[in-house]
């Protein structure tokens, strides 16, 4: 399985995606600062995955996710939980 994944910095607010194929490692390495786009960021939290059955389809969702209508999709998927923390638009 491949998992695309969303992180949301604690420190600053912002909405991190990717992909890969171990999610509970990946997040240990965002945290860990290992990771160079998000070193210096954390902490960080899980706020939304979803799991694939091969990569291709995972970097394929990746990609819709940081698009505007990808965007629009995840904000409304997490309509709920967005309103609980604050930030719904």
């Amino acid at each position: 399985m491949f998992y695309t994944y969303i992180i949301r910095s604690k420190k600053e607010g912002k909405w991190y995606t990717g992909y890969t194929s171990d999610l509970r490692k990946r997040f240990k390495e965002h945290n860990d600062n290992k990771m160079i786009l998000t070193k210096g960021r954390g902490p960080f939290e899980l706020i939304y995955y979803e799991a694939c059955l091969n990569k291709y389809d995972a970097l394929i969702r990746e990609k819709y996710l940081k698009t505007g209508m990808g965007k629009r999709y995840i904000k409304n998927r997490l309509k709920r939980f967005l309103s609980l923390t604050g930030e719904a638009t």
